[in-house]
């Protein structure tokens, strides 16, 4: 009887039957802050409506101050020139097309790329649109800026919870559609990631890797940089050959 109570209230191990055994279990095997708003699901949209609510604003700021934009020199260049001569498309098909190819790569690998996703995407490539259309209002008033953006946001994270629940999160849902491969070939130096996005691609399964090299070959021939052949080749390779999940 001494022994069980000195092992419970002491360093040792708990002696079974007293509880302390579950409670201290338990205790060592909760994440810290599981359950909470931090690491709820339906949290996530409201971080990201946050995080482009400040961007759009930014941008608000650019518009009218010239200084402030959330994005890399060169690509709030290409809003700039817009902004000069009034020709957006660059700035909008080089925005948007982050915008779309991190939606749809966040859900899958579980990361966001904040660069890509909000701060070209919602930062460049939406307002450039804005403004190509006329649309001038949001970008000119600051408190019209920040729902604005907030909005945005919002949408941006409820479709990525949708698509992952849709694809990854569903019922026997454990492939990510080859998407693994474009983490990291986001970036500046991207362009030279040619050949290790087809060697990740080939590693994840033959039919990704054969998918990526195809889509590398394809975009080499029409004079195109060799990482988006490699990642859109292996996109729609893993779209008929799912990856297994482990």
């Amino acid at each position: 009887m001494t022994d069980t109570s000195t092992a419970a209230s002491g360093g040792g191990t708990p002696a079974p039957g007293t509880g302390a055994e579950q409670a201290r279990g338990g205790f060592l095997g909760k994440v810290p802050g599981e359950g909470s708003f931090w690491l709820a699901e339906w949290a996530f949209p409201v971080f990201v409506a946050c995080l482009a609510a400040g961007i759009f604003t930014g941008t608000h700021l650019y518009y009218v101050y010239d200084t402030g934009v959330f994005s890399d020199v060169a690509v709030a260049s290409m809003l700039k020139a817009g902004i000069e001569n009034g020709s957006y498309g660059a700035a909008a098909a080089f925005g948007a097309g982050f915008l779309f190819a991190r939606v749809i790569e966040g859900p899958m690998v579980g990361i966001l790329d904040i660069g890509g996703s909000l701060q070209t995407g919602v930062g460049i490539g939406i307002p450039a649109m804005l403004l190509g259309a006329g649309f001038t209002a949001p970008l000119q008033h600051f408190w019209l800026a920040i729902p604005v953006g907030a909005l945005l946001g919002g949408l941006i994270g409820i479709a990525i919870i949708a698509i992952r629940r849709a694809t990854v999160n569903s019922t026997g849902g454990t492939s990510t559609f080859g998407a693994d491969v474009m983490m990291g070939a986001g970036n500046s130096a991207g362009r030279y990631l040619g050949p290790l996005v087809i060697i990740s691609a080939a590693t994840a399964s033959l039919p990704v890797g054969l998918g990526s090299t195809i889509g590398a070959l394809a975009f080499y021939k029409w004079k195109k940089p060799l990482t988006g052949g490699a990642i859109i080749g292996a996109m729609l390779a893993g779209l008929f050959f799912p990856i297994p999940g482990k």
